[in-house]
């Protein structure tokens, strides 16, 4: 094996290792919402969470992707520790999947037929297919369909660059002798697990594994070992994206390495005792990229039956590698988890479940300190103002996750609920600060001894009825998409506004003729303001699930056209209008 030979090896590799990533990339992307719904939307049902791993795996060929997400998805409460283990369980089944289409370049046959199977017969024109779609396709599918052929067409390209590379070692009588050393099976699980932590693909490793049983030295002796170290080696990916998780999530990549180390002992263990015992002369004879496939998948397959019915068992021992700390707050998941990243759909839904609690978190704010503003008290108080500093929280983190998620987002949809989502959280958390004002009014009447009138606390009770009745239509527009309640927000809203007006002239004309003071006045603006840009607030966030739904992005224009051109917008308006009266004073 020349200089020239070890640089082609080293070239094949990479087009192999580029290949399978690219493809893998490719396939999760144009696999769409669809498969990432299923990992996030499983039952506690071992046969669902097991398929859904295997079939999602077989998918995206990644078993590290796939509990890399289920590791995401434990740390943020999306998915439970058992319902992961099944997941976990069905991917390593998954993967095998690759092995099968990587043996496909040892086909040999002189039947032209069963040459067009052979890879190298129709990896040219999947080459030539994807390069078209990708340079010419005009949608983003069109081109990640493109890329994935051109992946799978790098791939396989790179794996026979390898399988020719390394053919020259079969008369290497070195090389012969230091795969010797792997019929040993404890060096055979070492080299296997050793190298796929290195590359981060048990996949990728059975593919070098596979060129290398090219050159005729490999038995099967050497390669079973090899295969199981290989399933060891991939935790290596799980592992690393559970550090900085929660508890749960260092669970679940835990139970990932338990599952394999427990399969390759028990069944390294089976293996070394039978070829003690018999002499199979199969094993002694060279590999094939055919048999080590068969092997690579019957031995997944035997880990999954021998651990699957233990999956509590599983469980408990993680409980009891990582346990609860014997004097715990609870303990919250992490409320957004970049690993989520992995899978933007449903990242983007934790986004919006997480809005929801800050819109409902805001909306108490602002009903408890109305309800309360003449019997305020520390306990009431002391509520609004963490609620308030709950919103700030929410709008802080959500607002960082919305940017960096929104990179990431392909389709029109999911972009338009995040642009959506980035311009409501500003919206909720003022309408908390709202709240904290209301409340700063009761205590400054309070502290200051002053007083409304009996005019003034009834035209205040109107008032806040009807902001009261907004936000609570705000509301359930927001977390139902309720277009119907969003459609009255605006009319409500413009209400608000001509009653923050008549209350202003009531309380000049009360001040004129000396029944209010000019002290508890500027406390009554204050309160007007804080109210009526509460009702401003909630139109913007009524507006924009309105204009998200009309795929209109220019909120002002929208707002302007209802308000001159809608027949059901002044129907509510008048409505309304009669609904929430107040007597002008003279």
């Amino acid at each position: 094996m020349t200089i020239f030979d070890v640089l082609t090896l080293i070239g094949g590799l990479c087009l192999f290792l580029f290949g399978m990533n690219l493809m893998g990339a490719s396939l999760e992307r144009r696999a769409g919402n669809t498969l990432r719904d299923l990992l996030g939307r499983l039952t506690t049902n071992k046969a669902a969470g097991f398929l859904t791993g295997m079939g999602v795996t077989a998918v995206i060929q990644s078993s590290s992707a796939t509990t890399v997400m289920v590791v995401g998805f434990v740390n943020s409460g999306l998915m439970t520790l058992a319902q992961a283990i099944n997941v976990i369980m069905g991917a390593n089944v998954g993967t095998t999947i690759t092995s099968w289409i990587l043996s496909l370049s040892g086909i040999e046959s002189s039947n032209v037929f069963v040459q067009l199977l052979k890879p190298t017969s129709f990896t040219p024109i999947l080459a030539l297919i994807g390069t078209i779609l990708y340079m010419f396709g005009k949608s983003s599918k069109s081109k990640d369909t493109g890329t994935i052929l051109l992946g799978f067409a790098t791939l396989m390209f790179g794996m026979d660059t390898m399988s020719g590379a390394v053919s020259g070692l079969k008369e290497v009588e070195e090389f012969r002798n230091i795969l010797l050393l792997f019929k040993n099976p404890i060096l055979g699980v070492l080299a296997g697990a050793v190298l796929t932590a290195v590359i981060q693909s048990s996949s990728a490793s059975v593919g070098i594994l596979q060129a290398l049983s090219s050159t005729g030295a490999v038995t099967m002796h050497a390669a079973i070992p090899i295969i199981m170290g290989q399933n060891i080696g991939t935790c290596v990916t799980a592992l690393l994206s559970s550090i900085g998780a929660n508890k749960n999530a260092k669970r679940a990549s835990l139970v990932h390495l338990s599952f394999n180390v427990i399969g390759t002992v028990v069944w390294l263990a089976v293996f070394s005792v039978i070829t003690a015992i018999v002499h199979i002369p199969l094993l002694d004879d060279p590999a094939s990229k055919f048999s080590i496939a068969i092997a690579h998948s019957v031995f997944n397959i035997l880990c999954t039956i021998l651990l699957l019915p233990m999956n509590k068992l599983l469980e408990k021992l993680a409980y009891k590698l990582i346990p609860e700390a014997k004097v715990e707050t609870e303990e919250k998941s992490e409320m957004l988890d970049e690993r989520l990243f992995a899978t933007p759909h449903i990242a983007l839904e934790r986004c919006s479940e997480l809005t929801v609690e800050m819109a409902e978190c805001a909306s108490s704010c602002l009903k408890v300190a109305m309800s309360s503003f003449n019997k305020c008290t520390p306990e009431v108080v002391s509520f609004v103002k963490e609620g308030e500093d709950k919103t700030d929280h929410y709008e802080d983190i959500l607002g960082t996750y919305l940017v960096k998620l929104s990179a990431l987002l392909s389709g029109e949809e999911d972009s338009a609920e995040a642009t959506k989502l980035l311009r409501v959280i500003g919206d909720f958390e003022r309408i908390s600060d709202h709240g904290m004002e209301i409340i700063g009014a009761a205590e400054e009447l309070k502290q200051k001894k002053l007083s409304l009138t009996e005019g003034a606390d009834k035209e205040l009770a109107v008032l806040f009825d009807a902001v009261t009745e907004v936000v609570d239509l705000t509301f359930k527009a927001f977390s139902e998409n309720d277009l119907e309640a969003a459609a009255k927000v605006e009319p409500l809203e413009q209400v608000v506004d001509g009653l923050k007006e008549q209350l202003r002239q009531n309380h000049i004309a009360r001040l004129q003729r000396g029944e209010c003071t000019i002290e508890a006045g500027f406390i009554w603006t204050d309160l007007l303001t804080a109210l009526n840009r509460t009702s401003d607030h909630c139109s913007n966030v009524a507006a924009c699930v309105l204009d998200t739904a009309e795929g209109n992005l220019n909120l002002h224009e929208f707002l302007r056209d209802i308000k001159e051109n809608d027949e059901y917008f002044k129907k509510e308006y008048r409505a309304y209008q009669q609904k929430y009266v107040v007597a002008s004073v003279r």
